[in-house]
C-alpha cells in the first residue's frame, strides 16, 4: 500500500516536526481484517503519551481535510515511539547509532553467524565495525553493508 503512504508522508513528516518530534518510520498495513497506519515518532528524552496523543489528534485533523481520502478502507491510527529495540532503516539511523548497542541479520553469514549483536564503532562506505563479545573475548568485526538484512538498537543484558 505505498501509495496510500505516498499521499500521507508528506503530512505527517511536518506535523510530527511541528510537535517537535522527529518521524521515524510509518507503516500502513493490514493484519487480519483491520487496516492500520501507525506511525513512530521520537525526540530527544523519549517521545510520551502526551506527545502521542497531540500528534494522533493532529493527524486526525489533517487527514479528515483530504479528498479525495486516500485510505481505501477503514483504518486504525496508531502514534507511537519505536522502542528501546527500534529498527535501523535509514544510513542517518545508522550514523545516529554509532556507539550503541546493536543488532544485525544477515542475508549471508559474516564470521560464521547469521546475526550479531555489539556495539557500533564506525561506518564507512561499505562496512560496519562492530564489537562483539564472545563468552570472555571482545572481538571487532569488518561487516559488509550489503550484507545485513536487518538492523535495529539492542538491549544489551
Amino acid at each position: 500500500m505505498s501509495a496510500v503512504l505516498d499521499k500521507v508522508k508528506p503530512i505527517i513528516e511536518p506535523i510530527v516536526s511541528d510537535m517537535g518530534c522527529s518521524l521515524v518510520d510509518v507503516e500502513y498495513l493490514k493484519e487480519g481484517r483491520n487496516w492500520f497506519l501507525r506511525v513512530y515518532a521520537d525526540k530527544e528524552g523519549g517521545i510520551d503519551l502526551d506527545d502521542c496523543a497531540a500528534i494522533s489528534e493532529q493527524l486526525s485533523e489533517a487527514f479528515d481535510q483530504i479528498h479525495p481520502d486516500p485510505f481505501p478502507d477503514a483504518y486504525f491510527l496508531e502514534v507511537s515511539s519505536p522502542g528501546a529495540e527500534r529498527p535501523l532503516k535509514t544510513e542517518a539511523d545508522i550514523l545516529a547509532a554509532i556507539g550503541e548497542y546493536v543488532h544485525f541479520d544477515y542475508y549471508f553469514p559474516q564470521y560464521g553467524e547469521k546475526q550479531h549483536e555489539g556495539t557500533l564503532l564506525e561506518v564507512s562506505d561499505e562496512h560496519y565495525l562492530l564489537e562483539v563479545r564472545i563468552k570472555t573475548a571482545t572481538r571487532k568485526f569488518e561487516i559488509e553493508k550489503k550484507a545485513v538484512s536487518k538492523a535495529r538498537l539492542a538491549i544489551k543484558f
